[in-house]
């Protein structure tokens, strides 16, 4: 793949210069990491991705190096660049406790949401809709990522939001897988229509519910998606 062939929008940050270009080849390393076109445990054959992007290995390295600090790259001296590798039992033992925390988070949110924050959720909710009719997946789970991290917030509880932050971001490579399978992706959208009308009618106790299934079904999926890469 040569320059010509990225999207209009990739190729516009990727001529970006200074500190400008390292985000950009950054972010375009974040997606394609989170799509799986660089799978976990991967060696990252620098050379081929300089061709692909057109730029010269100083940049690279730093984008690469930032990667490194968010976790989603290794580094071993003399051996490159790597995919972080995925712990499957530390995402299966995370999950575990997300799944209680979500229930938790719906069951405050009903009584303390305002119609203010309602509305900012609903607008979310219909980005998400249209980034799956378009099939953008890197833009449907960050959108994702904020109605729930929104919800958790409207939960009022500082604790909760913290630990619940703070957990995601452990797993925000393995989650992302959760939307791989086509069916699957259409499933978690009809989920989150029926998470937002119960928080609509400020039914807290369905609302947990939903929200735990909903965890229960994404890590389920999940847990398939990194089996079968381990067995492949």
């Amino acid at each position: 793949m040569n320059m010509k062939s990225l999207p209009a929008e990739t190729r516009k940050r990727i001529s970006l210069r200074g500190t400008g270009m390292y985000a950009a080849i950054a972010e375009r390393l974040r997606e394609m990491i989170l799509e799986g076109e660089l799978p976990p445990g991967d060696h990252i054959d620098e050379k081929a991705l300089c061709e692909q992007f057109d730029i010269s290995r100083t940049p690279l390295r730093e984008a690469l190096k930032t990667l490194v600090t968010e976790g989603h790259v290794t580094h071993r001296q003399h051996m490159g660049f790597q995919v972080a590798p995925i712990d499957r039992d530390e995402i299966a033992a995370i999950f575990e406790v997300l799944h209680g925390l979500e229930e938790t988070a719906g069951r405050l949110a009903a009584q303390r949401i305002d119609d203010k924050q309602m509305k900012m959720l609903m607008e979310r909710h219909r980005a998400m809709e249209t980034y799956h009719r378009e099939g953008k997946r890197t833009a449907y789970y960050r959108a994702n990522q904020k109605v729930h991290q929104h919800i958790v917030d409207v939960a009022g509880n500082p604790v909760l939001s913290d630990m619940y932050s703070s957990l995601m971001s452990k797993i925000h490579r393995a989650r992302g897988a959760a939307n791989a399978d086509v069916l699957r992706w259409a499933e978690s959208l009809g989920e989150h229509s029926e998470i937002l009308d119960a928080l609509s009618k400020r039914d807290g106790a369905n609302l947990g519910r939903l929200l735990r299934e909903h965890s229960e079904h994404t890590a389920a999926e999940v847990m398939k998606v990194l089996e079968a890469a381990n067995a492949g």
